[in-house]
This record gives C-alpha cells, structure tokens and sequence, in this order.
C-alpha cells in the first residue's frame, strides 16, 4: 500500500505520520507526505521527538504535493483540518482520500515539557493509526471494500 500524508505546510504532522509509518510498517505500507504550500523545511522539534522515539529520520524533507503525481497513492490522508478543506489536485481522483486530524504540537504554547508532551502524545496516536491500518485485511485495489474498511476504523 502506497499512502500519502497531506498536511497545508509539511512540516510537523505529516512528517511525523511518513516517518512513523515507514518505520513501523516493515515494508507493508511505503508512506510519503507533502503539503499544498510546504515551508521548506521539517520543524526541528518533529526531528527532536523522532529521534527521541528511535524513529528514523532519514530523507525527511519538507515538499510541495505536485512532487507525487508519480507516486500513485493507493490512500491520500490528509492530518491538518485546512488541508482537508483544501481543494486536491486531479490526479488525486485515483486515490481513496480520508482525514485524520491531528492537533499540532508545533503550536502548542506552552512549557518545554508540555510541548515535549504533545509531541510524544502525536507520535503515540499515529503509530496506532498506522498499526490500524496494518491490521486492515482488503485488497487495495477494491475502493469499495477499502473504503468500507477505513470506515470501520473510524478514518474516514
């Protein structure tokens, strides 16, 4: 399965989401993210708090969703409420499309242990989204049951 992470900036949740699910999926799930208008660089906390958890971080890169036209996503996830208003590009019509909104730990004001929190709280719900995902027993390729699929996890 091929998913792609959207999120408006690319630079917190949807990093933090392709990289979990990278190392987490062993292979089974190939996750990339992008934005609509990327700020050109990852947030130094979401490379923080990744390491932290002993999550790689290599090739991580904060990128416009133009890039992935190639890639053919199978699922398009979308982890930023504006991303999800946000008017997709067509070649998106080919991939199933569901949104997981996260709350951003880079807004969060706060303490340093506090904003620490967050983070981890983040990662922690997106590796169970992803170990969700990975338990879905369908076929990528029937829409129907794909969809039915993710409703049932309530990610749709």
């Amino acid at each position: 399965m091929k998913v792609l992470y959207i999120c408006t900036h690319n630079r917190c949740r949807s990093i933090l989401s392709e990289a979990i699910t990278n190392q987490f999926s062993n292979g089974k799930i190939v996750a990339k993210s992008a934005g609509s208008q990327p700020a050109g660089e990852v947030h130094p906390l979401s490379i923080k708090y990744l390491q932290e958890a002993g999550i790689s971080i290599d090739g991580l890169c904060s990128q416009s969703w133009d890039e992935f036209e190639a890639f053919e996503p199978d699922l398009v996830v979308t982890v930023c409420d504006s991303a999800a208003g946000e008017s997709c590009p067509l070649w998106f019509g080919k991939s199933l499309k569901v949104h997981w909104g996260l709350a951003d730990p880079s807004k969060l004001q706060g303490s340093e242990a506090q904003i620490a929190d967050a983070f981890r709280a983040t990662i922690e719900q997106i590796k169970q989204r992803v170990q969700q995902l990975l338990n879905l027993n369908v076929d990528v390729n029937d829409k129907v049951a794909f969809k039915a699929a993710l409703a049932d996890l309530g990610a749709a």
